[in-house]
């Protein structure tokens, strides 16, 4: 989502008309984010503000990707969660309770206000036999004042502290790519990730068997992509250049 369909709260060029082409030719998608903050509902409310119509359904998060996980591996589970409504709704969503007595798992995500004490309860469940994982990696979050922590930074502490390492859900783990596959329906032979980072997305896609694009609007600039030991299939400065091949 982030640095290909909107960048800085702004719609990216020629982004509305690729979704308005991917619904005339009936080409099923996802807009992916690792950001597990949101809902998939508060997620279309920001991006129609941009002007981009993208339904609910098509919108797929790591907090959907981590709820789909924790019910395929332990059903009706029971969950301590540092995280906001996009997390939080998703695992009450599968059946899971949301619990810091005994969990199955603890749960981290991002949050605008991560907790002294929340996260003391969290190095005190992971030590106590509670299973970590993490909706995403990403150490940091951009903000108006500059980077904030995220949820690779606040695991890396429960981490350091417990000698216990998460089990990361989100890109680039190829997990949430297989998932949101099966959500189309589809298959990596004939599915395509488009995305502006090389050290997530492309990675993913790649891990996942997906053929990939990288968009210059983004985190990953043309410079940068001969530091990478792989490389994506195609190159575009922005999503407007991919209309045509649709």
């Amino acid at each position: 989502m982030d640095g290909v369909l909107v960048r800085e709260g702004s719609i990216v060029p020629g982004a509305d008309t690729l979704l308005t082409r991917l619904r005339e030719t009936g080409i099923p998608f996802l807009v992916l984010t690792n950001n597990s903050i949101h809902t998939p509902r508060d997620l279309r409310h920001r991006l129609l503000a941009t002007g981009l119509d993208v339904p609910e359904e098509a919108i797929w998060t790591s907090a959907l990707a981590t709820a789909a996980f924790l019910d395929e591996q332990r059903p009706q589970g029971s969950a301590y969660v540092i995280g906001e409504a996009g997390l939080t709704t998703a695992l009450h969503d599968v059946g899971y309770v949301l619990t810091d007595r005994n969990p199955d798992y603890v749960v981290l995500g991002e949050t605008r206000t991560y907790s002294f004490s929340s996260i003391s309860t969290a190095m005190r469940l992971v030590q106590g036999g509670s299973r970590f994982v993490a909706t995403n990696p990403d150490a940091t979050g951009p903000s108006p004042e500059g980077i904030l922590p995220a949820t690779g930074s606040v695991a890396a502490m429960i981490s350091k502290a417990t000698g216990v390492d998460p089990y990361f859900v989100g890109k680039p783990n190829p997990l949430m790519m297989r998932a949101a596959m099966n959500r189309l329906g589809a298959h990596s032979e004939s599915t395509v990730m488009v995305g502006d980072r090389m050290d997530t997305d492309i990675l993913a896609g790649l891990e996942a068997g997906m053929r990939t694009v990288l968009v210059l609007t983004g985190i990953t600039q043309s410079a940068e992509i001969d530091r990478f030991p792989f490389r994506p299939t195609r190159v575009v400065p922005s999503v407007a250049d991919l209309i045509d091949d649709l």
